[in-house]
């Protein structure tokens, strides 16, 4: 690591797998930041001190001794560890007084976490990675310029660029998080009411430019966005190559997604952990499965007067010069891109913000937008 300014503020980022890795080596660009990364796998931590401006070093995040102590000299802690540890991770950084940005797509809800963090004057953005969050921060700043908006859809998907059968897909993250996405009952707002549907229901199929045909069903993606209350229709939709879906409903309705174990001769078998380990393998995604991520963002409203539909498109595609995968790009970009204005204090804001909040502010959002559009992250628009 080159010698740092005397100014330099430190970032620890908490987890070093594909996104934390994108994040940091982001952020370690960047004379003003003194970047290190904490994470349990010893691998990942050398290849990650093999980086210029990037330190790194072992810890047991799960352990609150061994987290206060990781994060003990940071200015500012970004969390990507999994959803499963997520809560409880935000809520020690909290607690040591930290402002961070977090991706963690924990199941708990952030309300004791908000107070908290009012209470220690730390400003936290919580699931500022692709959706939940880039969704989110550009809805905020929709909502900040529409007059009223009518409709809001977001539909997104994490594709292998090249589909092979028998599942035309594989995991940019855990598998077992990709399976609860398609177990968890999905929340949307319609006719402006909040009503629950199955995952995986209302299938639509669509041409997506630059990805050919894919197929959109409902998961529970809108999180904190179902507090916009005064937006009739909202609703998150997963995409997926055609034939995954009857696949993953097949298995589904046939039981192997169950919790309930089940007695296979005289061993004890929870259906849905056997899933999980034969699919992990098969839906691995190797350093050579180049991947791609599209997202659609549909609003309808009031602008200026005149009513509007407009369509934002992205595909993003795995970086081979870098070796850095389209998801850690698409969800780890957004996230150093808030990270850098918290850092500055240009966000300040004690609670927890979902980043519809961030999105509100212009400077932020032409912020973030512009540092996304210089790592080609970037939409096209028709209205």
């Amino acid at each position: 690591m080159s010698e740092s300014s005397p100014t330099s503020q430190r970032i620890v980022v908490l987890g070093g797998g594909r996104v934390g890795s994108a994040i940091a080596r982001d952020l370690a660009n960047d004379p003003k930041f003194e970047v290190h990364v904490v994470d349990h796998d010893g691998e990942a931590v050398e290849r990650l001190a093999a980086f210029d401006h990037l330190t790194a070093s072992t810890a047991d995040l799960r352990d609150p001794q061994q987290l206060r102590q990781a994060i003990g000299e940071a200015d500012l802690v970004i969390g990507a560890v999994p959803g499963w540890m997520g809560f409880e991770t935000l809520k020690t950084v909290i607690e040591a007084g930290k402002n961070t940005v977090d991706i963690s797509f924990f199941e708990e809800d952030p309300a004791p976490l908000d107070a908290l963090a009012r209470t220690h004057g730390v400003t936290a953005v919580m699931d500022c990675g692709v959706a939940p969050g880039l969704s989110n921060f550009m809805l905020g700043h929709l909502a900040s310029r529409f007059e009223r908006i009518d409709r809001f859809v977001c539909l997104v998907g994490g594709l292998p660029q090249d589909p092979l059968p028998p599942w035309s897909y594989k995991a940019p993250y855990s598998p077992v998080d990709v399976i609860e996405m398609y177990t968890r009952p999905a929340r949307l707002r319609r006719l402006g009411e909040a009503i629950t549907l199955p995952a995986l229901t209302e299938p639509e199929t669509l041409d997506f430019p630059g990805v050919g045909e894919l197929e959109a069903f409902n998961t529970d993606g809108l999180r904190t966005l179902m507090s916009f209350e005064d937006i009739p229709e909202l609703a998150e939709r997963t995409l997926r190559y055609p034939g995954h879906l009857d696949q993953i409903i097949l298995l589904r309705d046939s039981g192997f997604f169950d919790r309930q174990p089940r007695t296979v001769g005289d061993v004890q078998v929870s259906p849905m952990d056997l899933t999980s380990q034969l699919l992990f393998e098969q839906w691995h995604q190797s350093p050579i499965d180049y991947d791609l991520t599209a997202m659609r963002l549909e609003v309808d409203g009031v602008l200026d007067g005149e009513p509007v539909h407009r369509i934002y498109d992205m595909c993003d595609h795995f970086d081979r010069q870098q070796n850095i995968s389209s998801m850690a790009r698409t969800t780890g970009y957004p996230c150093a891109a808030v990270a850098r204005l918290v850092a500055a204090g240009t966000y300040r804001h004690p609670g927890v913000s979902p980043p519809e909040l961030v999105g509100r502010h212009d400077a932020c959002y032409q912020a973030v937008m512009a540092d996304l559009e210089a790592r080609d992250v970037s939409f096209t628009i028709r209205e």
